[in-house]
């Protein structure tokens, strides 16, 4: 007859348990497969699946019996660690979708607002637009699967019951820095060209001030706006393959244990 002890039982369900919790919190976190629409059974549903095919590849699991403090500050940390780096790859949707709203706003299509899922508030035109764009240039690229394959490496190079070093937090915050700078430089050109767009707008009607600015500049500005976006979108794509590239190395370098 076979007989289990509780100590075997634990260090099963704990090889089990704790990288479940790391990747739950990471596809929850992450662009995509984090999205509400998901359903929250294929989540978990791909959580403990990856979770039974890694488990066999990953060092022992701390001696910790379930259910004690010990144990549920480890998922703790878990959580912390798969939140960290989902977050760090969404913010590169959040630029992209970040320079919609500038593009939008400018285009005079403030007013022309949807409910966004992804972010669960309203946005422009615009920024739905360009997150689509970049949702399938990800998907293209696939970012999804690097995204996965990320968070399998992160329990080699960060092990299970080991925390993100002090440094790791400034390198997030870092990194949020750098990658707005990066959503004002896709907006940049268009926000140029209607610049120009307004300027010559003012000088016309200030010559020929019979001229109804807001009757002639809507139509103008939208337009311009839409040009330029068209001919703007070709160069979009390698712009997203260097920010999708450096979001999976800042995410890798969070996990990364300090050097003794």
């Amino acid at each position: 007859m076979l007989s289990v002890t509780s100590a075997q039982l634990d260090i099963w369900l704990s090889t089990l348990l704790y990288p479940m919790v790391r990747l739950l919190a990471m596809i929850s976190s992450a662009p995509i497969l984090g999205n509400k629409q998901v359903p929250a059974r294929v989540k978990i549903g791909l959580s403990v699946l990856m979770a039974i095919v890694i488990a066999p590849t990953l060092a022992p699991m701390p001696d910790i019996p379930l259910g004690s403090p010990q144990s549920l500050l480890i998922m703790v940390q878990q959580i912390i660690i798969g939140v960290s780096m989902g977050f760090t790859m969404r913010i590169v949707f959040t630029a992209v979708e970040m320079a919609g709203e500038f593009s939008g706003l400018q285009m005079g299509l403030g007013f022309a607002s949807f409910y966004n899922p992804q972010s669960a508030s309203s946005s422009t035109v615009t920024a739905q637009f360009m997150g689509i764009i970049a949702t399938l240039a990800f998907l293209s690229m696939n970012g999804h699967l690097m995204l996965l394959a990320l968070v399998t490496e992160s329990f080699h190079t960060l092990p299970v019951g080991q925390m993100m070093a002090t440094k790791s937090f400034y390198t997030a915050a870092q990194w949020g820095a750098t990658i707005f700078a990066y959503g004002l430089q896709l907006s940049m050109p268009l926000l140029a060209a209607l610049l120009i767009t307004n300027l010559a707008l003012g000088i016309m009607t200030r010559a020929a001030q019979q001229l109804n600015p807001f009757a002639i500049g809507f139509p103008i500005t939208l337009t311009v706006g839409f040009f330029v976006l068209s001919l703007s979108l070709p160069y979009l794509a390698p712009m997203l393959d260097r920010m999708t590239t450096e979001g999976l190395a800042t995410a890798l370098k969070l996990v990364k244990l300090p050097p003794p």
